[in-house]
């Protein structure tokens, strides 16, 4: 039996020293995740519990390793553990589910990747300014993701997967204005507007984006097809006239120069009275850890220039595009809705 001594006193220096071993260590917990999400383990305790040789069995794998898996998951609470070694899902393990109504699944796979792990393990390339996506893969992100027709298709459902846990949050949090026409700025697979039409029975919704993105929207789920359209378009030369764009998870893909560019285009095309929502992670001051200082670090290592911002980084790229940031709502999850509007004493 293990025996811990009472009387130990370990100097706090050395505690600081320990917590940095394990810190460097947690990249074990995605990959224990990851491993989980690939062998469908959720999918077979939908049921109840069932041991670690059932589960096993049922995915092929060693069961051995398997508990070994398992049991570092259950320490995240993402499965739990009876008795016998037996296991069962908790919460959070419910989104591993291919079923689940908001499955995670495909999200978790897509971010636990290897083109987005690889990278983030050279990121001290990124940080002297040599893009380790580009240095691994030879080319960037998006180039590579349209040149491999099956790795965009993992990005696009993964990313469709991601979203629709967070467009509960985002969708609750912003009142849009009635009857307006909102287009979803390379919205993907349409998932945010088709949230945002079925929370909004008075508005009309443009889906804009490449037209190999389009063939596959999901907005014939709304049931209402004349509440919709689809147009093809590269946001770097133009985009729909409207009175609302979104913009979510596009901004922290590009450095502040095409940023500014895409904004300025919106700019140009926006109604009077139009409103821009970009929906990003916002970083706050301080030291006090939160997702949106992770995602900053991941799409670092991803994109070329591409950055999470804080508000007062939000407020000096909407002033180069002239535009005015108005309201940062907290939408209770780690990304948040900024709102700007046409700055009237700003001339393009």
């Amino acid at each position: 039996m293990l025996e811990y001594k009472k009387d130990i006193s370990v100097p706090e220096n050395d505690e600081a020293g320990l917590y940095l071993l394990e810190l460097s260590m947690e990249y074990a917990y995605s990959a224990a995740l990851r491993a989980v999400a690939h062998l469908g383990v959720a999918d077979h305790l939908v049921d109840g519990p069932k041991t670690i040789s059932e589960l096993a069995k049922a995915t092929g794998a060693d069961e051995l390793r398997l508990y070994r898996v398992m049991r570092l998951n259950t320490s995240r609470g993402v499965f739990r553990e009876n008795e016998n070694r037996s296991f069962e899902l908790t919460p959070a393990g419910e989104f591993l589910r291919r079923d689940a109504p908001l499955s995670l699944r495909a999200g978790v796979l897509m971010i636990t990747d290897e083109t987005i792990w690889r990278p983030s393990g050279e990121l001290a390339s990124a940080v002297v300014g040599d893009p380790p996506f580009k240095k691994i893969f030879g080319m960037p992100f998006f180039d590579y993701v349209s040149e491999k027709g099956a790795s965009s298709d993992d990005f696009h459902v993964g990313m469709s997967s991601q979203s629709d846990i967070e467009n509960e949050f985002l969708v609750r949090s912003y009142d849009f204005p009635e009857g307006a026409t909102v287009v979803d700025i390379a919205g993907g697979l349409g998932g945010l507007l088709l949230r945002i039409l079925r929370r909004n029975p008075t508005l009309h919704g443009i889906l804009f984006d490449r037209p190999d993105v389009l063939s596959r929207h999901r907005l014939g789920e709304l049931g209402a097809d004349d509440r919709w359209e689809l147009i093809s378009g590269d946001f770097f030369e133009s985009v729909p006239r409207a009175d609302v764009y979104v913009l979510k998870s596009i901004m922290h893909d590009w450095p502040d120069e095409q940023s500014t560019q895409i904004l300025r285009n919106i700019r140009k095309a926006m109604a009077p009275g139009g409103r821009v929502l970009v929906m990003d992670p916002v970083i706050p001051p301080g030291n006090m850890p939160h997702a949106s200082k992770l995602l900053d670090i991941i799409v670092m290592a991803m994109y070329e220039g591409g950055r999470e911002r804080t508000e007062e980084e939000l407020r000096q790229l909407f002033a180069g595009a002239g535009l005015r940031l108005t309201r940062v709502f907290n939408t209770g999850s780690y990304v948040s809705i900024a709102e700007a509007v046409a700055d009237s004493n700003s001339e393009l």
